[in-house]
């Protein structure tokens, strides 16, 4: 048996990207900090998906520069209002690389330049200002 656990990524800034989850409703659920190995592991989850679906963020304490996130993919959220999702992360200062005009489908970064893709549950009819909003940078 076969049982999806998390999607790692590697930050820079922990408390940013904590933050940036927030905006997405995940809550961190558990936290180790490795003074030998110089590294923390926070993992984080949508309420109800503790120990089912988690984001682990890996932070090695010794700065080094990450880039390429685009590479990575993106991780997708369901949200229940892509329009409320993204006005939230816009009003936090984050940037909507790929707005949802079609009422569907978005995209933002996160602080590493992980690429987010936020679907909505079920459909919502095109709206502005994401209707008429281009695309910004990539995704």
């Amino acid at each position: 048996m076969t049982r999806y656990l998390h999607t790692m990524i590697r930050v820079s800034d922990p408390d940013a990207t904590i933050a940036f989850f927030d905006l997405l409703g995940l809550k961190q659920v558990r936290r180790m900090d490795n003074e030998q190995g110089r590294f923390s592991l926070i993992f984080l989850a949508a309420p109800g998906q503790e120990g089912v679906a988690e984001v682990e963020l890996t932070h090695n304490w010794d700065p080094e520069a990450y880039a390429g996130g685009r590479n990575f993919g993106h991780l997708a959220f369901r949200v229940d209002d892509i329009y409320a999702t993204c006005q939230r992360l816009t009003e936090a200062g984050v940037t909507i690389n790929r707005p949802p005009r079609d009422g569907h489908m978005a995209f933002v970064k996160t602080p590493d330049g992980i690429s987010i893709e936020l679907l909505q549950d079920g459909s919502l009819p095109p709206a502005e200002p994401w209707a008429s909003m281009p695309n910004t940078g990539t995704w």
